[in-house]
């Protein structure tokens, strides 16, 4: 008898078209070429008689986070670097941030010269573990950051009771929540500040692109500087050929402002991300039922209880020990790959483990031993993040566009593969 597996020369479950991201709108062109015809490329050119995309896409997106400000950036990345440096971090300060993440989670926070403490996550949602934060604060943490990862949003009520009690900021990292609420209000409304990025993978993307919101204006005023050389944007009236941006020298910066073909495109892609929002939550709903059925103890990602709306950037499963038992994670997502014809793959690879989080490959990180000793990343542990790493299998955001019965396809495709799993084995 032949194999049955597509990864071993069987026949794919389905040869289906999948859904590709991004996704421009109907006013991205015209908005575009706008921008080309108008004389004005970024904020730091000159004003030329009408309302920057920047400022809309800012007065929209705080809106829309329920939040008083926002503050548009050239990348996520530098929207937290900058929002922790707004709220006061700086050189050897420590920052707690969570051990299951992108690598940005901790290269902000080295490049603003704090030390990134690397704290376990919760093992149902794979966000900041509150107990873990609580055993985490010393006498130098100077901030928290949490990220609302993957399809979840974090404990938020037990973070904020335990920054508010050691007089710390939290900063929300909601670069995978774009339209996530908890309780009553969207993410980044709760902390301090809230950080978004528009990368291109992301629920809200305009290829490279970033924003911190807040409801403090001098954070806001802070993060202003910070990410235009040390400017912040003019509140008097501006005439045609005059600089928007004011040499105040109140506080040095550096050049992380948005573009205005980015804003312009952030302004399309807003006005769909609700509908596309719902979809997505339809069809993850839709998928976590047909997994259920299947009975094979497969375990979706869960949320805190305080979540109103999830939003979904990646759809997250943990397969069961039994079937680890047999093969290996890495080697059942590239199964559900070939079967499927999109990449299924593994959690980000845990930051006290991982090749892209090396403080000691950067001549610019090393001021003096102690501070190299400090963030040298494998000193903590973190065996919650380990073991989602090993056992959990994801896919992004853009495949729950499918129709239904495409999302059956992929339930029929968690089901054959672990029909076949010994074909996987050693």
């Amino acid at each position: 008898m032949g194999n049955s597996l597509a990864i071993s020369g069987g026949p794919r479950l389905t040869d289906r078209e999948w859904p590709r991201w991004p996704q421009p709108g109907d006013q991205a062109l015209k908005s575009l070429e706008d921008v080309l015809t108008s004389g004005r490329w970024t904020i730091s050119c000159a004003y030329q008689g009408r309302q920057s995309y920047e400022r809309q896409f800012a007065a929209a997106f705080a809106d829309y986070c329920g939040s008083t400000l926002c503050v548009p950036t050239a990348t996520g990345t530098s929207a937290l670097a900058i929002a922790l440096e707004a709220c006061g971090v700086g050189a050897s300060d420590e920052v707690i941030v969570p051990g299951l993440s992108w690598v940005a989670s901790a290269s902000a926070v080295l490049g603003i010269n704090a030390v990134p403490v690397l704290v376990d996550v919760d093992p149902s949602t794979y966000c900041l573990d509150p107990a873990a934060v609580e055993a985490a604060v010393t006498h130098r943490t100077r901030a928290i950051t949490v990220v609302h990862a993957y399809s979840a949003v974090a404990d938020l009520d037990a973070l904020l009771d335990i920054a508010q009690r050691h007089g710390l900021p939290l900063i929300e990292d909601c670069a995978h929540a774009h339209g996530a609420r908890y309780g009553k209000w969207p993410v980044g409304a709760f902390g301090t500040a809230g950080v978004f990025s528009m990368q291109g993978s992301k629920l809200l993307t305009c290829g490279e692109g970033g924003a911190v919101v807040t409801d403090d204006p001098e954070i806001a005023v802070r993060a202003e500087h910070l990410r235009a050389d040390g400017r912040m944007l003019r509140r008097d009236a501006v005439g045609v050929g005059e600089m928007e941006l004011l040499e105040t020298g109140q506080l040095m910066g550096s050049n992380a402002c948005l573009s205005e073909f980015h804003a312009a495109v952030l302004m399309d892609q807003l006005d769909l991300l609700d509908e596309q929002n719902a979809r997505r939550t339809r069809s993850a709903n839709h998928l976590t039922g047909r997994l259920g059925e299947l009975g094979l103890g497969l375990t979706v990602q869960e949320t805190s209880a305080g979540t109103t709306d999830r939003a979904y950037y990646r759809y997250a499963v943990q397969l069961p020990d039994e079937l680890l038992a047999v093969a290996p994670v890495d080697r059942i997502a590239r199964a559900l790959t070939a079967e499927l014809g999109f990449p299924v793959m593994q959690t980000h690879r845990p930051l006290n483990d991982n090749p892209l989080n090396r403080p000691s490959t950067r001549r610019r990180f090393a001021t003096d031993a102690e501070y190299m000793a400090r963030v040298e990343p494998s000193r903590f542990g973190l065996p919650v993040a380990k073991r989602i790493h090993e056992s959990v299998v994801s896919f992004g955001h853009e495949v729950l566009l499918a129709p239904l019965d495409a999302i059956d396809d992929i339930a029929s495709a968690f089901g054959k593969v672990i029909a076949h799993v010994r074909e996987l084995a050693d």
